[in-house]
């Protein structure tokens, strides 16, 4: 890790990330590479343990609003996913080496990202609305449609609930829980992001 660089993880937060394909190279530009991200992305998720609350895939970036792993450390996830889509894939090297972490720390701020990942492609100019790109948790939150990546959500909630599974994983929304020596409100659930 860079000098003067630090991350707040083990901390039970919500993270914000973005990862950067090779000098913002377009290699996620084709709808099979995207294809291809994603399906990385749920086996890695299934293999670590860790919940996604959001993503979207831009040709050259991926936003994602994960929770901290089960198994392993949230670096090792990232990891795992960007050498996923780089073995599968003919350009070398394929990601930046860094990626940007923010803790979600809020229902506010949770709401924030998600909105700023599900409007990205809009902005860029990929779409005219967010329900219009395939490779993003939109859709999910919009109508409660199941995709290649699980979205831990109400909706997803709401099916375990109602199909008689045992409860979702077990996240963490905005407990009291100390992270660096500050304090974070609010309480655990199962099941669902609020």
């Amino acid at each position: 890790m860079p000098a003067g660089l630090v991350r707040y993880q083990h901390c039970g937060e919500m993270h914000f990330l973005t990862f950067s394909c090779y000098r913002r190279l377009p290699y996620l530009g084709g709808a099979e590479a995207r294809g291809l991200f994603e399906s990385a992305l749920e086996r890695i998720r299934k293999r670590y343990r860790f919940v996604v609350a959001g993503y979207v895939v831009i040709p050259e970036h991926v936003h994602l609003l994960v929770n901290e792993p089960e198994r392993s450390s949230l670096d090792r996830v990232i990891k795992a996913i960007k050498l996923s889509v780089a073995l599968r894939s003919r350009e070398r090297p394929f990601w930046q080496v860094r990626y940007y972490d923010f803790n979600v720390f809020t229902e506010a701020k949770r709401v924030e990202k998600l909105r700023y990942m599900h409007r990205n492609p809009v902005k860029r100019g990929l779409v005219e609305k967010p329900e219009d790109w395939a490779w993003s948790s939109f859709r999910h939150y919009a109508t409660g449609i199941e995709g290649t990546v699980e979205i831990e959500s109400l909706w997803t909630g709401w099916r375990r609930e109602h199909s008689g599974t045992l409860p979702g994983p077990k996240i963490r929304t905005w407990g009291t829980q100390a992270c660096a020596g500050e304090e974070r409100y609010g309480e655990e659930r199962y099941g669902a992001v609020r």
